[in-house]
């Protein structure tokens, strides 16, 4: 348990120097994938404001659980009706950094004592600046800085609200996604993050967690 702690204790100040989806990702293909970390302050913030209003609008508030989300997703499963996403970033973070994909009680439970201690132990804007760094926008593409270049050929800082929209809506299944080639599906939503992006007042949303005025 002491382990653990300290490892995430650490990376509140220290740059991980991988990612256990990075490493099993190289391992399947026996070479590096494209990964350049950059710090928050160089990535935009309107794609901050992109992967919230995708994946997580109440990033700012809650503790690292959703409650209200993981309620629809139980009440949906009971339904049977199609089960929408309830992970948090934090979430995402500790499952990205530490542990594989596949849904199994075990990694469940690990992902959540790794989401309390990040938690507990990181700020908001941390939690926020390895998630862009470690997110997955494509085959063996992670990060906002690859991404960016891969699709857009600019940098992470100079992304667009649009742009941003569009890399936001490539999660949470990049593989099956296509920035070039969008499914109509693909298309609705992007503009669907972008009218979130607009209903959450911009990046002035965020600016009391996460980023800098």
């Amino acid at each position: 348990m002491l382990l653990p702690l300290l490892v995430v204790l650490g990376l509140r100040w220290v740059n991980p120097p991988g990612t256990a989806f990075i490493v099993a990702w190289q391992l399947e293909h026996g070479r590096s994938a494209d990964w350049r970390w950059r710090p928050l302050d160089a990535i935009s913030p309107q794609l901050a404001l992109a992967v919230v209003a995708a994946e997580d609008q109440r990033f700012p508030s809650h503790w690292g659980f959703d409650v209200e989300a993981i309620g629809s997703a139980l009440k949906d499963r009971a339904d049977g009706r199609r089960q929408r996403g309830a992970s948090t970033i934090s979430q995402q973070v500790a499952k990205n950094l530490f542990l594989w994909s596949g849904a199994s009680w075990l990694r469940k439970g690990l992902e959540a004592g790794f989401t309390v201690m990040i938690e507990s132990s990181w700020s908001k804007r941390r939690v926020l600046e390895v998630y862009l760094n470690i997110a997955e926008f494509g085959d063996g593409v992670y990060g906002a800085e690859a991404a960016a270049q891969r699709f857009f050929g600019v940098s992470a800082q100079h992304l667009t609200m649009h742009q941003s929209a569009q890399l936001a809506a490539l999660l949470p299944s990049p593989k099956k996604r296509s920035v070039s080639a969008p499914s109509r599906t693909q298309q609705a939503r992007v503009r669907w993050i972008e009218q979130q992006m607009r209903a959450l007042g911009g990046t002035v949303y965020l600016q009391s967690c996460c980023l800098r005025n």
